[in-house]
Formats: C-alpha cells, structure tokens, sequence
C-alpha cells in the first residue's frame, strides 16, 4: 500500500463521505518503507490519530469527541432546546434516525482511522529502520487505538465488519462479524498492546518520560481490557484487570472533584490516557459545546442549545459533591438551565490548564464493582463504590444483596460519568435497561420509543458498496 494515501487518510478522518474501503488509492511512488524510514515520521503518522481526534469538534456528529453530546441527546441525559430547531440535533433526541443521514455518521467517520490503524501495523512491522523501542511503541499504539474504535463501532451498530487488513478488495466484500467476535479481536489488540505499550507515559520522541499522559500506555490498554471485559460479561477478567491498573498506586490515585479534568501535570493522579488540546486558543472544545453563555442557551459552540435533562438532575442524590462541582447553571427568561461542568474554562487564550481525558481511575473502579457484585463478591463491590461515593460526600452502602448492588453501581455511573463519550447511552443497552427508561424518556422529548432504536443505522451508501452488509433492524 503506497504510504501517500494513508497520509493523506489521516488529514481527512472525521471528514470524508465514504468509508474507507471505498476510497481509490492515489497512483504515487512514495511507499510506507518511505515513510517510516526514521522515527519522526513515523511518531508523526501515528501521532496525528491523537491530533485528529483533538481537533474535531463535539458539535460534528461522528467523531470520538462528539459522543458526549449526540449519545447524550440519544439517552436521557440532555435536553434539547426548542428555541432553534436543528433536524439532525432533534433525530438523535427523539431517537428517529435514518439510514441517509443522523445516526450514519459515526460508521464512516470512525472506519477512516481504523484504516490507518492497519496500514500504521503492516508498515510499521515491515519497517527496519526505526529505534526498536520506538517501533515497539507505536506498534502497540496502534493496535490500542484499532482496538478502542472497534469498541465505539461495535457498541453503536453492533455487528460490523471486521476490517483488520488494507485489502481494499476484501474490506468491499467483507460481512458483518458478530459481536462476540469483535470484542475477542478487540481484546486480542488490547493484549498485544499492553505486552507492548512502555509503562511509563512518554513525550512526543517516545524516548523520555513525560509529565502529561497524552500517549496510550500499558496502563490504557488495561483499563480498556476491563471495560471490554465488563461489556463482553467476563466478570472474572474485568476484574483482574481493573486490579492490575487500581493495584499501580505509584501512578494513579483519585483526584478531587476540581482536578479530575485537569491535565496529568497539574497533580491530576486519576487521568489514565488524555488528549493533548490542538486548536488554538482554547482548553477544551467540551467547555465550548456544553458551557452556557449568561443569556442561555443556544450554547456558544452549537447551533443549536443543549442543557442538562431533569431526569439526570433528579438522580443526584441530597449533598452529592458532584452537583455543585460538576454542574452550573444561568438563568434567563425566567427559565434556569442546568449544563456540564466538568470543563470548565472557556475563556479564548487562558493557559490550557484541561486536557479531554477518555480513561480515568474512577471508571476503572466502578467497573471492579459490577464485577464482583456479578461474582457474589458484595463486600468488595460496595468497597470499591464506596470509594467513589466517599469522594463525592455521601454515605457509604452497606453490602446488600446482588441486585441491590448492581442497582447502586449503575446509579453511580450514571452520576460519576455523565456526559462522557456515551457511558450513559451504552450502560442502559449492555445492563438491559434501555427500553425500560427509554420508553419513559423518549415520549417526553417528543418521540416514541421502540427497542429496534437502540442500534445506530448503518449508512445506506455504505450498502451500496458492499453486497454482503446489511442494515440493522428497523431501518
């Protein structure tokens, strides 16, 4: 494969109109060995996944950074504004989504890197003149962010194709997998990643340590292990590896309510991976989406307006810490607006001080808790919520029966984790809970529910391409 075009893929990831498979490769003669024929160019390929990623805005639908607040307006999180009408804001709201246009985006959208991912490992592991540690690095890198794609793909549709090759021939003719086999290739890529990826987080040559952990570590990869394993119903592993990173008491501790969305340098012992903010001028494109101006919504970042729903405010319990440090509110026309608070800076040049954060200790620990709490382990399930609850100022739980326990744990991710890359949306489908609430929450938005939505529909075009895809129920 001719190294040009997956240059090329990486500046276009979040927008190109087809996927990967379907996109011709350029006639050139500058060839992967090329590219990866010193460490700078190579750490700058694989570099510009994180980059990309950075730099999309939430409010394009498609994107990693974008899930908080489109799979936020698909669960029961946020609350549309109905004072500036926006047809694909109010499709993912009222869960009536289309095959041609809202729902679609992410498929294409996050099958673009995932190719890259590929073309990064053929290349990378034919390529012998990079630093052996350097190699090894970005090698484990890629099959972390291969591996952490698929989770996002797979949990959106559910059954996708498995595209783990650049064979542009076979990815048009390939079938969709099942999910049990996504999540063994997706774990099979954590495995390698974290035999890989240095344990130590590293700066931008791969070869010193870092401060800020802006690049996948051992640690990354373990703690996507135990989310991968939790989803995928192996208590037992989800459990083992959640040990593994909460047991690296060296490195990760929780952090306060004000410092969780700090950047790691700063003190924040809890960020497990993080991305490095890219456009210039701001801290994070979170606060500019979900921040509220004082006159209310519409939000300054968005065409359109978005604000905390009333049933996720109603779940916070009387003096849960975390209503008062991670949410804020304006008043205006009478009307108060309840919005996200965990970034919090907005201000146009003020020292980046917060860095988007996709994996942090606290998760890990509530994915311990629904893990043993599924083992019969009570004790050590409220343990672990304990810990989490005891940061946010509440009481403690005492060790009830099973289903009492996985109650809470649900609860308390909902409350720790809202508005974060979709836990929200994702934890009502894996635990079989979505038609319960959802069928409450869908009419009052608007809509009406029908179990089939929990699926995002695969993109029509896409179906073109491909004569052995097919679409998922419903659409």
């Amino acid at each position: 494969m001719k190294g040009i075009f997956w240059i090329v893929v990486l500046s276009m990831f979040f927008t190109a109109c087809n996927k990967f498979a379907s996109v011709p490769t350029p006639a050139t003669a500058i060839t992967g060995t090329t590219i990866y024929n010193n460490d700078a160019n190579a750490i700058g390929v694989v570099t510009g996944l994180y980059s990309a990623m950075s730099s999309a805005s939430p409010a394009q639908a498609g994107t990693i950074s974008s899930l908080s607040l489109w799979l936020g307006l698909s669960a029961d999180e946020l609350t549309l504004w109905n004072g500036l009408p926006n047809i694909q804001a109010l499709a993912y709201y009222q869960d009536r989504l289309d095959a041609g246009g809202p729902g679609s985006e992410y498929w294409e959208t996050l099958y673009l890197p995932v190719y890259s991912c590929n073309a990064a490992i053929d290349a990378l592991t034919g390529s012998a003149s990079l630093t052996p540690a350097v190699k090894q690095q970005l090698l484990g890198e890629a099959h972390f962010m291969r591996a952490f794609l698929f989770f996002y793909l797979v949990n959106l549709y559910g059954p996708i194709p498995l595209n783990v090759t650049t064979n542009s021939q076979s990815n048009l003719t390939i079938a969709r997998s099942s999910v049990d086999s996504v999540y063994r290739q997706i774990i099979t890529d954590l495995q390698y990643a974290a035999a890989t990826l240095s344990p130590a987080y590293l700066d931008g040559s791969l070869l010193n340590p870092s401060a800020d952990r802006v690049r996948p570590t051992r640690w990354a990869a373990l703690a996507l292990l135990a989310r991968a394993a939790l989803y995928n119903r192996d208590w037992a592993d989800a459990e083992k590896y959640a040990d593994t990173v909460i047991g690296n008491t060296g490195n990760f501790s929780l952090s306060g309510l004000d410092a969780v969305f700090l950047k790691a340098s700063l003190g924040n012992q809890e960020a497990i991976w993080q991305l490095q903010p890219t456009n210039t001028g701001v801290n994070t494109e979170e606060a500019d989406v979900f921040v509220l101006p004082a006159t209310g919504p519409p939000n300054n970042g968005l065409g359109f307006g978005v604000y905390l729903s009333n049933s996720l405010l109603s779940s916070f319990e009387p003096g849960d810490l975390r209503r008062s440090h991670w949410i804020d509110s304006v008043t205006a026309g009478g009307t108060t607006y309840y919005y996200p608070y965990k970034y919090k800076i907005t201000a146009y040049n003020a020292p980046v001080e917060e860095y988007p954060t996709l994996l942090r200790l606290a998760e890990v620990y509530l994915i311990r808790a629904e893990a043993r709490a599924e083992q019969n382990d009570q004790a050590g399930a409220a343990a672990d919520l304990n810990l989490i609850r005891g940061r946010a100022g509440l009481g403690l739980i005492t060790a009830g029966s099973q289903a009492q326990l996985l109650t809470a744990i649900l609860h308390e991710r909902q409350v720790e984790l809202f508005t974060e890359l979709g836990h929200r949306w994702f934890d009502l489908k894996r635990t079989r809970s979505v038609d319960s609430v959802m069928a409450l929450v869908t009419p009052i938005k608007g809509g009406t529910w029908n179990s089939e939505q929990q699926l995002y529909p695969v993109p029509s075009r896409e179906l073109g391409l491909d004569p052995h895809l097919t679409q998922n129920p419903g659409f």
